[in-house]
């Protein structure tokens, strides 16, 4: 059964990508050497903040869990898009763009993954082993 999006939920989907674009685009520009210091800085706040996946305020929490994500990102966004000269930003959003059109290797991430649960691993079995061994 197919079912047709609504208007608004069509809205809704465009400007969550959007902010996912530019949210990839502030950390692209806070890379840059031509973007001031203060919107670097500001730029990967943001950044950091939109793609982490700790928050402010835990999600779980009703209303307050995704009110932080719908006011606090946004509104870092609007701020340094507009300390960010707009040529740039402009060549950032379309680099950002070009990012997220590439393909997502899930066993390049299951690698990345498993490497890390390695490393945890055998750090927590060398302190447990010096544990042991200082008593």
């Amino acid at each position: 059964m197919l079912t047709r999006q609504t208007p608004m939920l069509d809205r809704l989907q465009t400007w969550a990508h959007a902010i996912r674009r530019d949210a990839h685009a502030l950390y692209l520009a806070s890379r840059d050497p031509r973007v001031p210091w203060y919107a670097k800085v500001l730029a990967a706040a943001v950044a950091g903040y939109a793609l982490s996946p700790i928050d402010l305020i835990p999600d779980f929490i009703p209303v307050f869990g995704l009110l932080d994500d719908l006011v606090i990102v946004p509104m870092g966004l609007m701020l340094v898009v507009w300390l960010v000269p707009p040529a740039i930003m402009a060549e950032h959003r379309a680099a950002a763009s070009l990012a997220l059109a590439r393909p997502v290797s899930r066993m390049a991430a299951a690698v990345i993954i498993a490497a890390w649960i390695a490393a945890v691993a055998a750090m927590g079995w060398v302190g447990w082993r010096w544990v042991m061994n200082a008593a």
